[in-house]
């Protein structure tokens, strides 16, 4: 299971401040307790206005990456951006993101592939989201065709079904969870992933409803979430389910999980 850590985002008030302050401390401490919490990417978003976010989105890469050695997932929706992150990182970096939109899809397929980096694909298209599970998984097939077509790997490419909330539309979970496995099916060697808390939005005792929807989702087939490191009981949650689906090798994770007491809460 990969896990891309979301703390670092602009939308939370104290990492805005900390990106307009240049308080790189704030940032290096939150990247470093992510990384201890076993995140495999850090995601870096500003979300600051479109005068500055392409300097503030380098400016984070390279705060990060100063704290870390994890790569980073440059989350952006402007293109521009995308690319300052890009050219501020080392390594393998990921892009949050890509869509079927016809102008974004090659804008940003294109900057991953000259960069040679990960890529996420949103399953939307200009017809807007979708909410059947086959839909889904066309506007998936046409991503995966496209991002083939520029060079981008199988096993560089992420795909987001959308996870949409249930308070709201009751059937999405169901339908988010059959485009898992739709995908998983059709496109062999993709990677799945979605930003696991929009399923609760707006509901009450929202990381329990997190923790059962990501155990769901991997049964299904997803193998990578974007979530909080720092949420013990979710990320307890990703062990069990590693160790009850066959994906740890004699379950030495989960006892390790054990050992270390990152499961004590619940022994």
């Amino acid at each position: 299971m990969i896990i891309v850590g979301e703390r670092i985002n602009g939308t939370r008030s104290r990492v805005r401040d900390a990106i307009m302050a240049r308080d790189a401390d704030f940032v290096e401490e939150e990247a470093q307790q992510q990384a201890e919490a076993g995140a495999d990417y850090i995601d870096v978003n500003a979300g600051t206005g479109p005068e500055r976010e392409a300097d503030d989105l380098a400016w984070l890469v390279q705060t990060v990456q100063a704290a870390v050695t994890l790569p980073v997932c440059i989350d952006s929706p402007s293109v521009a951006a995308l690319r300052a992150g890009l050219e501020a990182a080392d390594g393998k970096a990921m892009l949050n993101s890509a869509s079927a939109e016809e102008a974004r899809m090659k804008a940003v397929l294109d900057l991953a592939g000259l960069h040679a980096a990960r890529v996420i694909g949103l399953t939307m298209d200009d017809s807007g989201l979708p909410t059947r599970a086959e839909q889904r998984v066309a506007i998936a097939q046409k991503l995966v065709a496209k991002a083939e077509e520029i060079g981008i790997d199988r096993d560089d490419i992420f795909l987001d079904p959308l996870a949409r909330a249930v308070a709201v539309e009751n059937e999405q979970g169901a339908a988010f969870l059959d485009a898992v496995a739709g995908i998983r099916q059709s496109l062999p060697g993709v990677h799945v992933i979605c930003g696991l808390s929009n399923i609760s939005f707006q509901m009450p005792a929202r990381r329990l409803l997190n923790r059962i929807f990501l155990a769901m989702a991997m049964a299904r087939g997803m193998d990578a979430a974007i979530v909080d490191p720092l949420d013990g009981g979710l990320m307890a949650a990703v062990c069990a389910g590693r160790a009850l689906l066959g994906q740890d090798d004699m379950c030495m994770g989960y006892i390790e999980a054990h050992r270390g007491g990152r499961l004590a809460e619940w022994s």
